[in-house]
């Protein structure tokens, strides 16, 4: 991967939601300076967790605006999620994040009407244009309208500023058909996979779940695979164990990405976020949270650090 692609452990904001519905922006403020403090390689805003789809146009600027100058003024890398169901808003969501000068502006595809390779690729290059010279991320999570192969997303970023991707890992060949077609773009994968991803040689990072837990745990796991990918790849095992056992039959009983993200949060406790989610969708208990995190201590100590 070339240097000046985004790479490694990227961090997730996640929305504290007061008991009126309200984002309470005391929270979030302490919350970025757990992340800076923590020294991962760069802090996102408006992923999933961070509930980009039910933000009013007001309330997204002032969380970027919180975002960037924390950010500026301690030397950290920055992103910010312009990310919007809707084509023009999104347009208008990286046009003002262009004007905060992140290293990259993340992105959705159209998400009303599943898209063609050609609608994708028209609307990457309006994207494009309306970052003015800002690099873009493409997110394409699982529950996208339209989910785009290896093979798909080649087209679809052909001649546009998208730098690197946020994929959906499906099906048996998937790391093959990364190499073959994603050689000129950084991928990033889920967090709880990356040492897999590193050792196919795939994996420019991750804006990732495991960061959701803890920070400095995912960063010196990160850091560890550049030293020792079988002690990285032997933590993975019991850190994808964890999810699977413990995380994940959440996800069956209903709850969103977004609840997971905070639920991991929780768990890890760096951060007062709460496991609150924006109505109308539903929240774990912080009560979940209290009865894993001993869970996660004894499986996963080497991430569960504060």
């Amino acid at each position: 991967m070339a240097t000046a692609r985004p790479h490694g452990n990227w961090a997730s904001l996640l929305l504290p939601i007061a008991d009126d519905d309200s984002i309470d922006f005391s929270r979030l403020a302490e919350a970025i300076d757990s992340l800076i403090a923590a020294g991962v390689d760069g802090i996102y805003s408006n992923g999933t967790a961070c509930e980009f789809y039910a933000q009013t146009e007001a309330e997204f600027d002032a969380i970027q605006a919180l975002l960037a100058g924390k950010c500026s003024a301690a030397g950290m890398a920055f992103m910010i999620g312009a990310s919007q169901t809707d084509p023009i808003l999104q347009l208008a969501r990286i046009r003002r994040a262009a004007q905060l000068r992140p290293r990259a502006i993340q992105v959705i595809l159209p998400d009303w009407w599943p898209v063609s390779n050609d609608e994708a690729r028209a609307f990457l290059l309006r994207a494009s244009e309306a970052a003015a010279g800002i690099d873009l991320v493409l997110y394409n999570p699982p529950h996208a309208k339209r989910v785009l192969a290896p093979a798909d997303l080649a087209i679809a970023t052909d001649g546009t500023a998208v730098v690197a991707t946020k994929l959906t890992m499906l099906g048996d060949d998937f790391f093959a058909e990364a190499r073959q077609h994603l050689s000129h773009l950084a991928v990033f994968v889920p967090g709880h996979h990356l040492a897999t991803g590193q050792r196919e040689g795939v994996a420019a990072g991750a804006f990732s779940n495991v960061a959701c837990l803890s920070p400095r745990g995912a960063q010196r796991w990160t850091d560890l695979m550049a030293t020792d990918l079988a002690a990285a790849l032997e933590i993975e095992t019991r850190l994808r164990a964890f999810i699977t056992g413990h995380i994940m039959p959440f996800a069956e009983a209903g709850y969103s990405n977004a609840a997971l993200d905070k639920l991991l949060a929780a768990i890890g406790g760096w951060a007062n976020v709460g496991t609150r989610l924006r109505a109308p969708y539903r929240s774990i208990p912080e009560t979940e949270a209290l009865a894993l995190r001993a869970v996660a201590m004894a499986q996963i100590p080497e991430i569960m650090l504060t």
